[in-house]
């Protein structure tokens, strides 16, 4: 498989890592769009974004969300936004679910 989050997460990419442990691992994002910006990840492949979430992996995402304020707090981060970009429309341009933390500076209230 030729998946850039999954290169990151095996450890053949170097990342800036927020958070890391057996499940899953968070690090800065190398284009940020907020003064703190990371990128949270399943070390388990899962296809695409919240259109391929399932029973059967519904599970990971969950625990995705119960370590987002760790991660978050790991940051520095005074409120966060989450972010899952779906599809190439939306921005997504890598095809591994994924969720962006956003925090920094005050964050406008436009999403866009």
């Amino acid at each position: 498989m030729d998946c850039l989050f999954c290169k990151i997460a095996a450890g053949e990419i170097p990342s800036n890592k927020v958070y890391e442990d057996d499940r899953i691992l968070a690090f800065y994002d190398i284009a940020p769009q907020a003064e703190k910006h990371a990128v949270v990840i399943p070390k388990k492949h899962i296809a695409s974004c919240a259109d391929e979430i399932t029973p059967e992996n519904s599970a990971d995402v969950a625990y995705i969300f119960e370590k987002i304020p760790e991660i978050a707090k790991a940051m520095g981060a005074d409120g966060y936004r989450i972010i899952n970009n779906c599809g190439e429309k939306a921005g997504q341009s890598v095809m591994h679910i994924h969720f962006h933390v956003l925090s920094g500076k005050e964050l406008s209230g436009k999403l866009v």
